[in-house]
């Protein structure tokens, strides 16, 4: 039997290639000779970095950025130079992961450190860029990314403005003179999973902005800058950053990306199964096996697993879902297109429990699903 195995990780406890591992190994148990095909994916966002290293046959590479709130620190980026391609999360350099909780106020934050990434992977040669926008601490509609690359942004006396979201509201012009040289022949692609507005009661700000530290007066505040951040990219750039859909994603960064960088914006997991070459590897599968740490409602909007399934539909394979726990109704499942979803935990104890026998408890798991397959084949 040919099986893919194709999971995200169980944050905190497993990576893709643990899962696979212990998956591989309950199913050997039973199977004295599988075929089994390992494609660990993720959706773009954190930890994405250590799944695509391998199917790009890419290095780390250290750049010391600014962080959100300007301080140097180190970040990492992924770059191949064979395939002339940079992978860069966003989070690495602009993450709220970066900062306390007493730090975090998007009012203040900046993405100039990602856009420091971004210079970097240019300097190396990269032809395409892929870029993770998720886990941002940032409301600056990209602004940050943009003075890295050579944008500058004006106030109405000519004045250069600092690349924060409270300067928002006060750009009056924007040069491009001084663009890096390098930015108009880059294929930039975005993964964004949300299709937010710019601004608005469903636009960056009033959605994400209490998560990154602002106040009720902020998020109105911040919104109104973003309103008037669009219109000067209209009237500069001619682009309607409002009408693309996600454009709020990250703080505003999706539409910041469209006109600065003149990115597409894509699916995430879409993104990584085509770094992958995921539709290919899985043609002439019995089984795909993937897996998250919570499957639940939100797996619907863009997640890996829902990634997967679409993938496994096209070419009618079923697919068993290993999962940390599972808050599903059975008719949730089937709207998901599952046939087979359980959750791994064996005994009931506490979350470090839980945490720390992962990896038996998914093995465990695998080998009572590949005894049903085994009984269902005599």
């Amino acid at each position: 039997m040919k099986f893919v195995l194709a999971p995200d990780k169980y944050k905190g406890s497993l990576s893709g290639d643990g899962f696979c591992n212990a998956v591989e190994s309950g199913l050997r148990k039973v199977f004295s000779n599988p075929k089994i095909i390992k494609k660990p994916l993720a959706d773009g966002g954190d930890g994405t970095i250590a799944v695509v290293k391998d199917y790009l046959e890419a290095s780390l590479k250290k750049q010391l950025v600014k962080n959100p709130l300007f301080n140097t620190i180190e970040a990492e980026y992924l770059y191949s130079r064979k395939k002339k391609t940079a992978f860069i999360e966003m989070s690495e350099a602009s993450g709220y992961k970066l900062l306390s909780d007493d730090e975090k106020n998007c009012r203040f934050t900046t993405s100039q450190g990602t856009g420091e990434l971004i210079v970097a992977a240019l300097e190396d040669g990269a032809e395409t860029i892929v870029l993770g926008i998720g886990g941002s601490a940032t409301n600056d509609g990209g602004m940050g990314i943009a003075v890295a690359l050579g944008y500058g942004f004006l106030d109405e006396n000519d004045e250069v403005l600092k690349p924060i979201g409270e300067n928002l509201i006060k750009v009056k012009t924007i040069q491009r003179s001084n663009v890096h040289k390098r930015l108009k022949g880059t294929n930039f692609k975005v993964a964004c999973d949300v299709n937010n507005p710019f601004y608005g009661e469903q636009g960056a700000a009033h959605i994400y902005a209490g998560q990154k530290g602002a106040s009720k007066e902020d998020i109105v505040f911040l919104d109104n800058g973003l309103k008037h951040f669009a219109k000067v990219l209209l009237h500069e750039f001619g682009v309607d950053v409002q009408q693309i859909p996600g454009s709020g994603a990250a703080g505003g960064v999706g539409g910041g990306a469209v006109v600065f960088l003149n990115a597409i914006l894509s699916s995430g997991i879409d993104l990584i199964k085509g770094i992958a070459d995921f539709d290919s590897a899985i043609e002439g599968a019995n089984w795909i096996i993937t897996g998250e740490g919570k499957l639940d409602s939100q797996t619907f909007l863009g997640k890996t697993i829902s990634g997967v399934v679409a993938s496994a539909k096209k070419q009618r394979i079923p697919v068993a879902a290993f999962c940390g726990a599972i808050d599903l109704t059975p008719e949730e499942q089937e709207v998901m297109g599952l046939t087979y979803a359980t959750s791994v935990l064996k005994n009931i104890g506490t979350l470090d429990d839980a945490l720390r026998l992962s990896y038996d408890n998914l093995e465990f798991a695998a080998f009572n699903f590949a005894k049903i397959l085994e009984r269902n084949m005599l």
